[in-house]
């Protein structure tokens, strides 16, 4: 592991994460960075911020590192705790449900070849 950087509390659901991660996984960082930029998904602004953060990251904590040699080692995503995005939709007959709000936590590690 060279670096990693992490996302808390992305305000992104899940499920619409996980498709733009799955496409960088294991790529070269640059190769990363070029595809998410005319990548049309929502989640891809939010993952190369991540990305670029790692990089730099990696920059700051060993000076010495090949940044063309970086990659995507690991990059998952899990679901955050829904306390703050509470949401209810009146239903009939008085009562109420509660809407789902997505939130994530996504963490990219960059590894070196």
């Amino acid at each position: 592991m060279v670096s990693k950087a992490i996302a808390r509390f992305a305000r992104i659901s899940p499920r619409k994460a996980r498709v733009v991660v799955n496409l960088v996984r294991g790529r070269q960082a640059g190769e990363a960075l070029q595809l998410l930029e005319f990548t049309l998904k929502s989640g891809a602004p939010v993952l190369k911020k991540i990305i670029e953060s790692a990089v730099a990251n990696a920059r700051v904590t060993s000076p010495g590192v090949d940044l063309d040699g970086l990659f995507v080692e690991t990059a998952f995503v899990d679901k955050a705790a829904n306390k703050s995005m509470r949401r209810w939709r009146p239903r009939a007959m008085g009562r109420a449900t509660r809407v789902q709000k997505g939130l994530s936590h996504i963490t990219v590690i960059l590894g070196e070849r």
